[in-house]
């Protein structure tokens, strides 16, 4: 999308807002299909932090997830331009990748199709 979609950029900023983190969507990404749970910017960077803090080849990067918080940025009342995915995953075929989800960010903007909630799939 060249312009972000309002009602998505409502959604994010509502999860954000620390309003809910419960909120499912799919969204459809250069032809991509993302399926999972939203969480706002910082715990989402803090959690990508642990993760990598926990993995001896990836450790140095851990920093980075971390050294520009959000709330600690000027502009942190603008409108967010990321969806900040966690529990999520890449739907190919009848399977989800990866099995037990993963943490994506998406920009608001390169979003060309989108629905509330997740979809279910199965791998039999």
């Amino acid at each position: 999308m060249s312009n972000p979609d309002d009602l998505l950029v409502g959604i994010s900023t509502m999860v954000e807002s620390g309003q809910s983190n419960q909120m499912s969507l799919t969204v459809v990404v250069g032809g991509a299909v993302i399926t999972g749970r939203l969480a706002p910017e910082a715990v989402w960077r803090e959690r990508v932090s642990e993760v990598l803090k926990d993995s001896d080849h990836l450790g140095s990067f851990s920093g980075v997830f971390v050294a520009d918080r959000p709330q600690e940025r000027p502009g942190r009342d603008e409108a967010p331009t990321h969806l900040h995915f966690h529990l999520a995953r890449i739907l190919q075929g009848n399977i989800g990748i990866p099995e037990t989800g993963g943490m994506y960010r998406v920009a608001i903007k390169d979003v060309s199709a989108w629905t509330v909630g997740d979809f279910s799939y199965s791998d039999h």
